[in-house]
Parts: C-alpha cells; sequence; structure tokens
C-alpha cells in the first residue's frame, strides 16, 4: 500500500468537533475512516500542527521533520472508522501549501511518495499549481506557485472529509454549512464548514461521495 497517514494533530478542543458532528473518542481522537484526527487543545497553537506517517522511512524522519512539516514515523495499525452523526465516512484529502513545490515534491520522493498528477488552478487566489500525491485512501494536494522557490516551510491548509449525505448534513447544520457546488470531481459536490462559527480552527469542506462506477 505504501505510506499512509496514522495520524494528524490539531490544535482543536474535542467539543469544537463534536459541535461539528463529528464522534470523539474519550483520548481526544477522532477517528475518519483509516486516519486519527488528535485533538489537542490550544496550547500548542491552532489548525494542523503535524502528522505521522505509516511506513515511510524511519531515518529519513528522524529529526522529526519532512521538509519542515513536523513528521514522525508510525507503527501504529489503520484506525477502525467511527460513525459520526454528521455522516463523515472517510478522509478525502489533505491541503499543504508550500513556498517552494520542487523542493517538497523532492522531499515526499524521499520517503516513496511520488507525484500522481497536476493542474493549474486560481482557487486560492492567485495562479497556483496543484501537485497529487497518494497516501493509502486519503490525498495530499500541495499547492504552491509554480516555478517559485521561496524560503520557509510548507504548512497544512485544510481538510476535505467525505459524508454519506451532504443535503442531509445541510440540513442537520443549517447555516453552519456553505451552499453547495459542484466540486473538481465529476459527479460530486462540496461545502464549506463555517468552521470558526463552531470554534473549529482548521478550514473544512464536506463532501458526497463518489459516484458508482458506470
Amino acid at each position: 500500500m505504501g505510506v499512509t497517514i496514522d495520524e494528524i494533530l490539531v490544535g482543536d478542543p474535542p467539543t469544537a468537533w463534536k459541535a461539528a458532528g463529528f464522534s470523539v473518542d474519550d483520548d481526544g481522537t477522532c477517528r475518519i475512516g483509516t486516519v486519527r484526527v488528535r485533538l489537542v487543545g490550544r496550547d500548542g497553537g491552532e489548525r494542523i500542527l503535524g502528522w505521522s506517517l505509516r511506513d515511510a522511512p524511519a531515518a529519513r524522519l528522524a529529526d522529526g521533520s519532512l521538509d519542515g512539516i513536523p513528521t514522525t514515523a508510525s507503527v501504529a495499525p489503520p484506525a477502525a472508522g467511527a460513525t459520526h452523526p454528521n455522516g463523515a465516512t472517510y478522509l478525502d484529502h489533505i491541503v499543504l501549501l508550500s513556498p517552494d513545490l520542487a523542493r517538497t515534491t523532492a522531499a515526499l520522493a524521499s520517503i516513496g511518495v511520488e507525484p500522481r498528477g497536476e493542474r493549474e488552478t486560481d482557487s486560492y487566489g492567485s495562479p497556483m499549481r496543484q501537485v497529487f500525491f497518494r497516501f493509502g485512501e486519503v490525498i495530499l494536494e500541495l499547492v504552491g506557485q509554480p516555478n517559485a522557490s521561496g524560503e520557509g516551510d510548507p504548512g497544512f491548509f485544510g481538510l476535505a472529509i467525505t459524508v454519506t449525505d451532504l443535503d442531509a448534513l445541510a440540513d442537520q447544520l443549517g447555516d453552519r454549512l456553505g451552499s453547495s457546488k459542484d466540486a473538481v470531481q465529476d459527479g460530486r459536490r462540496i461545502a464549506t464548514l463555517r468552521h470558526r462559527d463552531l470554534g473549529v480552527s482548521v478550514p473544512i469542506a464536506l463532501m458526497s461521495p463518489e459516484p458508482p462506477p458506470v
């Protein structure tokens, strides 16, 4: 299967994610598909603080960093997905912003993760390039300016999570969920959680399931 994501560390209190319709275990872990989102409160900062990877070469992560991204190696088995009131089933993708796409792509290649595709986009304002990588069931969307070689570390931007019924979730969350629109992926729709209204620091998009194969 290659390198997969074990855990994502988030600087939010569990109560905020529960308000958004996620189930959270007593230890502060939110199990979304095979990935654990560990909610550690605000003492270490907000948003996504780091991650742990399974089956990555441990020697490459010995200093706790991957191109400046706080990263540790894990031998934990994949999580058993929880049942969530909001219908979350799995983490579709995680967005990572980089000041130097080539540098971060090379760092990912050093642990055995190669690009699966790329596209140009203006979804983030100025023209940007998205490069896509596969971590098991999760896609990493790496975003940056084409041909830029800026200094500084990459940083995680947000998460996109697949739910069983986006329309039912809109009824459940009301004005805490933005209007749905067609996603880039054919046959899917996406809506943005108004995360700040719920005390969640991480931007989260919620997506309809993949359509059945024709």
